[in-house]
């Protein structure tokens, strides 16, 4: 990254101009009026792709992390949730978290949503839907809208955080989303492009 600022060079004014300055040493240092703009950063070259790559491994790191929530629930792998558990079994994939992790000013809100069956849906089809939407690079903007709001209410279920005052992981994960979308991350190891081509997307750009 190059940075480029423009400075004005002081040099020898003539007797008739105004300056802020006092005589030094029998010289007169006009004043320049020149304003200094913001420091202007551009990426290009080597540094362009390796943030292009840098972005896309981000990507398809946060999806295997909702894509691998679901298939854990799903099947009960074990991680974090027992085989008995499994939501193919009879399990809930909500009611662990939010009927006993759940805490603060709206536990009591999330301890009745616990088990829920269509809240277990929704929780399910979000973390599906997110993952894979991240992994394939298609969806960037829907994708992020779900995942933020996804992630800022789980960190509103776990108020306050168990080791700061108020921010944890959920709120980075939220601000990365968003991020990635707005740069655009799905066009590199991903199918953004091809997505972004297709008819229903040209008709529909908030899917892209």
């Amino acid at each position: 990254m190059s940075a480029l600022v423009n400075i004005a060079d002081d040099h020898e004014s003539a007797p008739t101009v105004t300056t802020t300055e006092r005589p030094e040493r029998g010289a007169r240092h006009q004043t320049s009026t020149a304003t200094v703009p913001d420091t202007a950063i551009s990426i290009t070259g080597r540094t362009a792709t390796a943030t292009r790559y840098l972005l896309a491994g981000i990507r398809i790191a946060l999806g295997w992390i909702f894509l691998w929530a679901f298939l854990d629930k799903l099947f009960g792998l074990g991680r974090g949730t027992p085989a008995a558990n499994a939501w193919l079994d009879g399990g809930s994939p909500t009611a662990g978290f939010l009927g006993k992790a759940a805490s603060g000013p709206f536990a009591g809100v999330y301890h009745s949503m616990a088990g829920n069956t269509v809240v277990d849906a929704l929780f399910m089809t979000a973390l599906l839907g997110i993952g894979t939407a991240l992994i394939l690079g298609i969806g960037m903007r829907l994708a992020a809208a779900s995942g933020a709001l996804l992630t800022v209410l789980m960190w509103t279920a776990v108020l306050p955080p168990e080791t700061n005052p108020f921010m944890d992981d959920h709120l980075i994960y939220a601000a990365v989303l968003i991020l990635l979308a707005l740069l655009g991350a799905g066009t590199t190891w991903g199918l953004g492009r091809r997505w972004a081509a297709t008819p229903l997307v040209r008709r529909n750009t908030w899917l892209t």
